[in-house]
């Protein structure tokens, strides 16, 4: 089985094969993505391969920095602006703040600008009624703009569409005899639920990556059949559940945010092995620190996500939080002469000073590579070649009155506590006690960054896992297939709405069918989001029952709404009814997955021995020991000031920590 977690700095590449992991890490290519994945892939070898797992954020970077193909949008008339309004929430450091706009709004960088949204003639009742019909030659007309325009794919959200699809199904028809053979994404496909700019914004992004993927899914395909590859390619989706390729190319706006999740699965995967059920989950790479959280083993999962402030997709996607904190996150000056750390990176070109590829700025890489925390000689497993003496000029060159040792110092200081900072917001939001949690470091720069923040969030442990440098790609290789569909349906749950409902979950049963391979062994999970009568938001993932639903059955699904708000919120409301609003169907295939070869016990004639000990400068301590993972034996124990390199990441271990190794090799460090 091989795995790859494209990201936005370095492509990361597993391999398992007879209980053996093997790892790659390469230097992402951002103008041709698909050259770094087959670099990975050719280094450890596909043939034979039985899947091929990717995971990418490939799709969500051109968003973000709008390297976007130019589409249409086609909404009812009178509604062109609503992806320009979105749900007309601020950001709260934005609440009092007149110069804020919205980053996809028309005043800063629209998805899709003013000229190319139209507005189309017809009207479908919120009841599925046709208060107006399609007006079709008005709609030709509207389409001969956006080929004039040269759009090369067009996304189409009517009003209340999810209820009745068959005017979007005709416009459909007709881009396809104007504008040809064109990507066409229709809202009562992509995302069939209520709110109607939710489900435009899906449809909008789910037409974008129809156009980034499909080159790019071709050219990776192409590319692993000229390397010997003839297993299935999956592609993970924002759950990091997997699907397979031709299956996620149908609707790929599933698969827009698929890397930071499968770090969150890994860990809970190994938490599983470990016997450590609660877990914050931080992956520090070199742009970012993607936190999550995982409790009772399972993470929580969002049934819509933003991409930015107020761009949201309709996606189950594992809950993570993502602050500008990694090893490229640049060190600067602030406009009183503070030091500041982030949130700009420098990438992965030109990258930290130490790089020796132009970069001028000095960043956290830097940082610690000035405090003798990173070894130059063994960088990512000696193929990078660092320069102290670039990062010292970088230091050097900030405008500033301290001297280079407070520099360096505050540099560290400031970049720890961003990363506290972040893991302490993510546990506070989810209203967990992070004295019950582990805290799970990993990415590159995760081990040497987040032991440092264990006195201050006040975690159990700090858990480095094996080849903490991929973690995320293990992830891929730690989850299970499935597919899901859902539909929205206003109704209060009463004994006359079962009939529906019952329709619903069996169409949706039966949609899923039609995609299962026939002696695949699959469980089939319903469940539904519903409200209190008069809430405008609702309560996800409400366990429903199988088989017909009745009358019996919607009193079970009242019941269980009361429990499941009662969890998440602390309070309940029997008196109250419960509206119905989505149902949904997940069919979970069960796949194999990852296993940790379990590390030996050290013998009595070889006792546990640093290799050498290296001067720390700048920072709290004079020296540390340094150790080899690959040396290290299950059961061993040492005290910090430490310091753990191994190929691809390095562990710091501070002042008063101690740590213990795992019977699978992880590192269980603890204050003293």
């Amino acid at each position: 089985m091989i795995a790859v977690d494209v990201g936005g700095t370095f492509t990361d590449v597993v391999a398992l094969q007879d209980g053996v992991i093997r790892t790659a890490k390469v230097s992402t290519n951002v103008t041709d993505v698909h050259q770094a994945v087959l670099a990975g892939a050719a280094e450890l070898g596909v043939e034979g391969s039985q899947v091929f797992n990717h995971a990418s954020t490939h799709g969500l970077n051109a968003v973000i920095i709008r390297r976007l193909p130019k589409i249409g949008f086609l909404t009812t008339e009178g509604h062109r602006d609503i992806l320009d309004m979105g749900r007309v929430w601020r950001p709260a450091h934005a609440i009092m703040d007149p110069r804020w706009r919205r980053s996809f709004g028309d005043a800063a960088r629209p998805l899709v600008p003013r000229y190319l949204r139209r507005g189309i003639r017809e009207r479908i009742t919120a009841d599925g009624g046709v208060l107006f019909g399609l007006d079709e030659l008005q709609a030709r007309e509207e389409l001969e703009v956006l080929r004039r325009c040269g759009v090369t794919g067009v996304a189409i959200c009517l009003l209340n569409a999810y209820v009745e699809r068959r005017h979007e199904e005709r416009l459909r028809e007709l881009v396809r005899e104007v504008l040809g053979d064109v990507p066409c994404s229709i809202s009562s496909e992509v995302s069939p639920l209520a709110k109607e700019y939710a489900r435009a914004s899906t449809t909008v992004v789910d037409t974008f990556m129809k156009i980034i993927y499909s080159d790019y899914t071709g050219k990776l395909q192409k590319g692993l059949a000229d390397l010997g590859f003839t297993g299935a390619l999956n592609f993970a989706d924002c759950a990091a559940t997997l699907v397979p390729a031709e299956r996620a190319m149908e609707q790929p706006f599933r698969v827009v945010f698929s890397g930071p999740a499968a770090g969150t699965v890994a860990s809970a995967h190994f938490g599983e092995l470990i016997g450590e059920a609660n877990l914050l989950c931080a992956d520090v790479g070199g742009t970012s620190c993607d936190i999550s959280v995982v409790t009772d083993g399972a993470p929580f999962v969002n049934t819509t996500f933003e991409l930015e402030h107020d761009l949201v997709v309709n996606a189950l996607a594992n809950d993570i939080s993502s602050i500008g904190a990694g090893g490229g996150s640049l060190v600067s000056i602030g406009p009183s002469g503070e030091i500041e750390v982030g949130p700009g990176s420098a990438g992965a070109d030109p990258g930290p000073a130490c790089y020796g590829r132009g970069g001028t700025q000095p960043t956290t890489t830097d940082t610690c590579l000035m405090i003798g925390i990173i070894d130059p000689q063994s960088f990512a497993g000696g193929r990078v070649a660092l320069n102290i003496e670039a990062s010292q000029r970088a230091f050097e060159s900030l405008e500033t009155d301290f001297d280079l040792g407070r520099r360096v110092r505050y540099a560290y200081e400031m970049g720890v506590n961003n990363i506290a900072q972040g893991v302490l917001n993510v546990a506070i939001k989810n209203g967990v006690d992070p004295r019950d949690y582990s805290l799970v470091a990993y990415g590159a720069a995760g081990p040497m960054l987040l032991p440092a923040v264990l006195d201050t969030v006040q975690c159990k442990q700090v858990v480095v896992p094996p080849h903490p440098g991929l973690f995320s790609a293990l992830g891929l290789l730690s989850t299970d297939q499935v597919f899901t569909a859902d539909r929205s349906l206003y109704t209060i749950l009463t004994a006359e709405a079962a009939p529906a409902i019952d329709d619903i979950f069996t169409a949706l049963e039966a949609r899923l069918r039609e995609r299962l391979v026939v002696h695949a062994s699959v469980t089939f999970h319903r469940s539904f989001d519903a409200r209190l009568v008069g809430q405008s938001w609702e309560t996800p993932f409400v366990p429903a029952p199988d088989g017909t639903i009745d009358g019996a059955a919607i009193e079970g699904m009242v019941t269980g709404f009361h429990e499941t708000y009662e969890t998440r919120s602390g309070n309940r409301f029997d008196m109250v009814p419960v509206e119905g609003v989505t149902f949904r169907v997940r069919a979970v295939v069960d796949t194999p997955k990852v296993t940790y070869p379990e590390l030996p016990t050290r013998s009595t004639d070889d006792p546990l021995t640093p290799v050498r000990r290296v001067e720390l400068r700048y920072i709290d301590c004079d020296e540390a020991a340094v150790y080899d993972r690959e040396s290290l034996r299950a059961g061993d124990e040492f005290a910090g000031p430490a310091i753990v390199n191994e190929q691809l990441s390095t562990t710091h271990v501070g002042v008063g920590q101690r740590v213990t190794v795992g019977r699978h090799g992880e590192l269980l460090i603890r204050r003293a």
